[in-house]
């Protein structure tokens, strides 16, 4: 097992560069590579893979003041980066990737400023009884990634302006009210900055890894990083295609919301998108895809939902429950295109 370190921090805080290292980390892994990457963005709202940038963010305010959008590889919903905001990435081949011993690395390192921690959820950490940390995670055939953001001294106020539009799940919360969901973890430690956090992780990761070696940002590749770059950075990936659809689907379930599209042109399904903030990117996507060409019938829907394999359990039962909303009649509605 080889185990690295690597740090962006005071570095970079352009969210297109830091997940553009992000996913060289995580091409360029082998099956006996672990990973702690740490980074920081400024200003930025992060949406899922699957996420609908104009139902998750208020996006002409962010730009008017100087924030940016960027979309990244894994699912979950939208989350708020400022220089308040500590992210992470453990990246590993499937023999060494463990998402406990991942989170002890957190737990440690929080317990070291004298915070428990506990996880809850599906994906969030909390603390006190309120979020401080939301997961998202990346699956490959080489190696996975378990990312996600450490709230220590975050602008809430900003966080909330951005990511409660008129569709968002903010939306009618107020402030004081999301407020009383997250914390920064600089209440329970006045002391604590996100520099004394991150020499705190990688100090914990090193103790529950044995060793780890630290690497600069000047030796990696920098041709592939700039290629991962403008891919993060380009319009199509950021807001996706301008496509109308006529029909949608939608469905709440615990792993996430989801919105199915779909444009039916001549009885044939022509087009097809997911919206969700589900953790499972993969499976979403290939739901969409596996519906193209399909006759609009529900029957055949389904028929073809059952023929994609679910690598776990969860993918199971996000496929189940796909299932169910396409089942469901009254949850369709048709609309003029």
């Amino acid at each position: 097992m080889t185990v690295r370190t690597l740090s962006s921090l005071g570095q970079v805080t352009d969210p297109y560069r830091n997940l553009a290292i992000e996913k060289y980390l995580l091409d360029n892994s082998g099956p006996d590579d672990v990973w702690l990457f740490l980074w920081q963005n400024r200003d930025t709202v992060v949406i899922g893979r699957n996420q609908n940038p104009w139902r998750e963010c208020n996006v002409e305010l962010l730009h008017e003041e100087g924030g940016k959008l960027a979309r990244r590889m894994s699912g979950g919903g939208a989350v708020w980066h400022d220089l308040g905001n500590l992210n992470f990435s453990f990246i590993a081949g499937q023999k060494d990737y463990d998402i406990s011993k991942q989170l002890s690395v957190i737990a440690s390192a929080a317990k070291s400023f004298g915070i428990a921690v506990q996880r809850t959820g599906r994906n969030d950490i909390w603390v006190g009884g309120r979020k401080f940390s939301g997961n998202a995670f990346i699956n490959r055939m080489n190696a996975r990634c378990h990312h996600g953001t450490i709230l220590i001294d975050a602008d809430m106020a900003r966080m909330i302006r951005y990511l409660d539009t008129g569709e968002s799940k903010m939306s009618g919360r107020g402030v004081e009210s999301v407020r009383s969901r997250v914390v920064n973890l600089k209440e329970f430690n006045p002391r604590l900055t996100p520099a004394l956090f991150a020499d705190a992780l990688l100090e914990a990761f090193r103790m529950w890894y044995v060793a780890a070696d630290k690497v600069c940002l000047t030796h990696l590749d920098e041709t592939e990083i700039r290629d991962n770059e403008d891919f993060f950075s380009e319009h199509r990936w950021l807001y996706g295609e301008t496509r109308t659809f006529n029909i949608e689907k939608t469905g709440d379930f615990l792993w996430g919301s989801v919105r199915m599209h779909y444009r039916v042109d001549g009885g044939i399904i022509s087009d097809a998108r997911m919206e969700s903030d589900g953790l499972t990117a993969e499976l979403l996507s290939a739901v969409a895809d596996v519906c193209i060409g399909a006759p609009w019938k529900r029957t055949e829907i389904v028929r073809r939902l059952r023929t994609l394999v679910p690598a776990n359990e969860e993918e199971e039962i996000v496929l189940r429950d796909l299932v169910t909303v396409i089942s469901h009649k009254p949850k369709e509605v048709m609309y003029d295109i």
